[in-house]
């Protein structure tokens, strides 16, 4: 079975075609930068590479340049879309509603698109994507593999939120967590690694979009994102947690509209409103170079994620492993060592040297003396994604 792999972000769109059950990677590329004069597109298949720059103002241009590339008649895969048999797709907010993988109709695309207000920077590019690829891929299998549906087994305590229960319990208010395909794979991953010794394990996901999970015995049971994918760690461009005051405070004195708060804190905040930029690689080089915008962007997103950190150390009654994960977790390990620096009282302890190195697989990181394993764990949520559907679909 040929899977295609549609993996929208808020700024980029990931894609695979994989065989199944083989797991073989047929082709594999991404789209980013998207909605930048300079985005950028590469792709890989076995006897061929292309990269290229183009200006893809949005998701749905972006997902056509991955349709001429699948097309393409010298490096291309696909000869007709028909050989596709399923097209799997990353949905970020699946609400209540959707706690496993799912075959889409039209009504379950009413009800993505219905969520687009929980997850504006998502939603509505995963709909792009669905709607281009049922448009395209007339006679494959369309399936949505929820974000939210790994968190589904957080306790009351951690996703109910202190506002009148009839008010939350009627209109489904509640934390529901996000980027659960990449926590799910990453979190199994690094459970195989400890040869299943490890019960208690934080995952931190770095990203244009960034978030932390408490997972027990490979269970969530607290996020750090919550209703919709705003709060929690900074990010790219969103805000991370702020007092709620804040946003009565724009409105009723700066007279700001609810929309132009919404887009404040969604699309101008951040890292980008920290410095200018949203992508961490232009902060670190600005920071290396001595912009002190840059340098506070790196210190303010270090000093979020180690409070979280120490949050689920008490959450768990201590941590076996913190996974680092995502573009930005794999990557940089600039902001993994401030995460780290001074926290030998939680047992975490980073060695610098081991930090530098690279690997393909799973890198450990930690000193030896360190208590908590420090694990850099790339996420495949390509694959993931394309295992569940492929049980949905067989």
């Amino acid at each position: 079975m040929q899977i295609l792999i549609i993996n929208s972000g808020s700024s980029s769109i990931k894609f695979q075609v994989i065989n199944m059950p083989s797991k073989e990677i047929i082709c594999k590329g991404l789209v980013e930068r998207i909605g930048l004069e300079d985005s950028k597109v590469h792709y890989e298949a076995k006897e061929h590479s292309h990269s290229e720059t183009l200006s893809l103002s949005d998701h749905q241009e972006g997902l056509m340049a991955i349709t001429n590339l699948l097309m393409h008649d010298i490096y291309g895969i696909l000869k007709h879309p028909d050989a596709i048999d399923t097209v799997a797709h990353r949905v970020v907010h699946g609400g209540s509603k959707f706690d496993q993988p799912t075959k889409i109709d039209d009504s379950v695309l009413a009800e993505i698109e219905r969520l687009a207000s929980l997850a504006p920077l998502h939603n509505p590019a995963n709909a792009t994507g669905i709607r281009v690829a049922i448009d395209i891929f007339k006679k494959a299998n369309q399936v949505a593999i929820f974000d939210t549906a790994y968190h589904q087994t957080m306790p009351e305590k951690a996703y109910r939120y202190a506002i009148p229960k009839e008010l939350a319990d009627k209109n489904r208010i509640r934390v529901y967590g996000f980027h659960g395909t990449s926590h799910k794979y990453v979190s199994e991953q690094a459970i195989a690694y400890l040869n299943g010794q490890s019960s208690k394990i934080i995952s931190v996901h770095l990203g244009n979009g960034c978030s932390a999970t408490a997972i027990k015995n490979g269970k969530s049971v607290d996020h750090s994102m919550g209703f919709s994918p705003t709060n929690g760690l900074i990010m790219g461009t969103r805000s991370g947690d702020i007092d709620h005051s804040v946003i009565f405070h724009l409105m009723n004195r700066l007279e700001m509209s609810a929309d132009q708060v919404n887009n404040l804190l969604q699309k101008q905040s951040g890292l980008l409103g920290l410095t200018g930029h949203s992508d961490l690689r232009e902060i670190q080089n600005g920071a290396e170079d001595g912009n002190l915008d840059c340098q506070l962007a790196l210190t303010l997103t270090a000093y979020r994620i180690k409070k979280f950190i120490g949050s689920y150390i008490a959450v768990l009654n201590g941590a076996d492993a913190i996974l680092f994960t995502g573009g930005i977790g794999e990557n940089s390990s600039v902001l993994r060592e401030m995460i780290c620096e001074d926290m030998e009282v939680l047992g975490i302890q980073i060695d610098p040297a081991k930090n530098n190195q690279r690997s393909s697989g799973i890198l450990e990181i930690q000193k030896s003396e360190s208590i908590v394993k420090l694990l850099v764990v790339p996420t495949n949520e390509e694959l993931e994604i394309a295992r569940q559907a492929y049980h949905l679909t067989m």
